[in-house]
Order: structure tokens, then C-alpha cells, then sequence
């Protein structure tokens, strides 16, 4: 288990790699805009110094090959400064603020607002997927698959939209505009977070208690489960034991992949509910054009992601003993 889990770790490195060079090539080559030409505007036509000037001040003159090493920190060997290699993920085009600092605060509000909806999720179409298959063809089964396509057509954002206009207009009543810490206000922050959690769970749930259904469906079918009925065991025990902890296998992996795209997938909820996660930062540095932001971001979205496989890999030995790993 140890080697293999040594052997992932290993292969990430060369994946986080490709990510920083992509990132990089859609950023600085292949992007049209450019964000001195947005910084200077009318004015760097009356001033042609001015252009390299600030390109010098913010750490986008030379080749894109020497700013792609910079911003690495493979240039730090050599005397150059701190890159991602280091910790360092720049600073702000705009605002001057280390990247680094202002996700200290922002990614424990995405995480959390994507734990929340990814929870949500599970509790809601874990048990709604085996109910279904447990009434197969029956009117539960049939109205909650038509409840899951349903779930999976409508967006949440539209949702979200839906809530706050119809909620100021019949209740007056309104999300709070002033985001509120954990660590300022536990309940405050509950009042703020629950809601969207709530709206970001339900898309993926959809999916969810289809395939739930599925793989129960599949696994009840099996001769073992026809063989500890026989036995006399109780149904709850063959049901959850044996059934469920065997179908759980493809549901978890697509739990596990699914949660770092959830946690990407805020952006539009953080705009909507004002909340000051890495999306609302995303989407303003996108807007900017404020690549250190930008690429900071992409590369923790991946890291997320790499790490999320990693560990729905690792479940499987837990979730299934015939598997085994060296």
C-alpha cells in the first residue's frame, strides 16, 4: 500500500507540471488581451515609455520561456526570485497583495461551501437511490428517477435566481449582504452558507440516485446476497453490509471526482450570494486579466483534483478486500 501510494504521489508531479505549462501558454501566448494594454490604455499611446516601464514593474518583461521559469521558481536556483516551487504564487497585478495571503481566506470558504454541497448531495440521493431500488418499478421508483432527470435539467444557478427573486418578492426576504466568518459568527455563517450548499448539492444529486439505483440493483441480483438472505440474516444487515458496501465502488469514485469540480463549480453561487471564496476571486481576475491570480487558481483547482483520485484509489482496498495494491 505504501508503494503504491508513493508511486501516485510521484505521478502527480508531472501532471501539476503540464497544468502550469497549459495554464501558462492560454495566458501569456495564446490570449489576445494583454493586461498592460488594459492597465495603460489611451495613455500608452502619448507615453511609449511607458509600456516597458511597467512591464519591468510587474515582472512581465524578457521571454515568455524566462517569465514561465520565474514564475515556476526554477530561476530561485540561480539567484532569481521565489515561484510556486517555493510557496510563492506572486502577487497581484492590481492590488500588489501576495496571492498567497488572499487565499488564506478565500479557499476555506470554497472548500467548506463545496464539502457542504457535496454532502448535501450524498445524503440526499444515497438513501433516495436505494429506496428506489428497493420499490424497482413501482410508483417511488418511477417518480424518483423522474425526480433525478428533473434534478439533472434544471440548473442550480437558475434555481438560485428563482429563490432570491421570489423570496424578495412574496416573503421579503434576502440573503445577508455582509458575509459573516465561522470564526466571527457561527450562526450567522450557517444562515449565509446553508442556502447555497443546499442549491450546489442538488444538480449532481440527480445523477446520483440514478447510479445508486443501478448498483444496487445490480448487487442485489448477486448470488451472495441470495445466499446471506438464505441464512436467515436480518434484511438491514444485507442490505447495508453486504449490498450496499459492494455497489459503493464506482458511486465513490464519482463522488471523489465530482467534489473538486462542485468547489470550481461555486463560481457562479459566490457571485450570486456574495460570498468571498476562490471562485468571486476567479471570476475578478479573470475580468482583470491578473495572471498570477489566474494561474494560482487553475493550479490549485488541479492539485484538488489529483489529490481527490488519489484518495478515491486509496478507498478502494478499504471498500473491497479482494483488492489489493503493490
Amino acid at each position: 500500500m505504501q508503494g503504491y501510494i508513493l508511486r501516485r504521489i510521484l505521478l502527480t508531479i508531472p501532471t501539476l507540471l503540464a497544468v502550469t505549462i497549459l495554464t501558462f501558454l492560454f495566458l501569456r501566448v495564446l490570449l489576445p488581451a494583454d493586461v498592460i494594454d488594459l492597465i495603460i490604455g489611451q495613455a500608452g499611446q502619448s507615453d511609449p515609455g511607458l509600456r516597458p516601464m511597467l512591464e519591468r514593474e510587474l515582472g512581465l518583461s524578457g521571454n515568455k520561456v524566462g517569465q514561465y521559469l520565474n514564475w515556476i521558481g526554477l530561476n530561485w536556483f540561480w539567484g532569481g526570485e521565489k515561484g510556486i516551487l517555493q510557496g510563492d504564487l506572486g502577487r497581484s497585478l492590481f492590488s500588489g497583495r501576495p496571492v498567497v495571503d488572499e487565499l488564506k481566506t478565500r479557499v476555506p470558504v470554497s472548500l467548506e461551501l463545496g464539502l457542504w454541497g457535496q454532502l448535501t448531495s450524498i445524503a440526499f440521493s444515497v438513501p433516495l437511490g436505494i429506496w428506489a431500488a428497493l420499490r424497482q418499478d413501482k410508483l417511488p421508483d418511477y417518480g424518483l428517477r423522474s425526480l433525478a432527470i428533473l434534478m439533472t435539467s434544471v440548473p442550480g444557478f437558475w434555481i438560485a435566481v428563482l429563490i432570491l427573486t421570489f423570496g424578495s418578492i412574496w416573503f421579503e426576504w434576502a440573503p445577508p449582504i455582509e458575509f459573516k466568518y465561522l470564526w466571527e459568527d457561527p450562526l450567522d455563517h450557517l444562515r449565509i452558507m446553508l442556502l447555497p450548499a443546499l442549491i450546489i448539492g442538488l444538480t449532481p444529486s440527480g445523477a446520483l440516485v440514478r447510479l445508486v439505483r443501478t448498483q444496487m440493483l445490480e448487487v442485489l441480483r448477486q448470488d451472495y446476497v441470495r445466499t446471506a438472505r438464505a441464512k436467515g440474516l436480518r434484511e438491514s444487515t444485507v442490505l447495508y453490509r453486504h449490498a450496499l458496501r459492494n455497489a459503493l465502488i464506482p458511486i465513490v469514485t464519482v463522488i471523489g471526482i465530482s467534489l473538486p469540480n462542485i468547489i470550481a463549480g461555486t463560481v457562479i453561487f459566490e457571485q450570486i450570494f456574495i460570498i468571498p471564496g476562490m471562485g468571486r476571486y476567479l471570476v475578478e481576475a479573470v475580468n482583470s486579466l491578473d495572471y498570477p491570480v489566474v494561474q494560482g487558481l487553475n493550479l490549485i483547482f488541479a492539485f484538488l483534483l489529483v489529490v481527490s483520485v488519489l484518495l478515491v484509489d486509496i478507498s478502494y482496498a478499504f471498500l473491497d478486500p479482494r483488492i489489493r495494491f503493490r
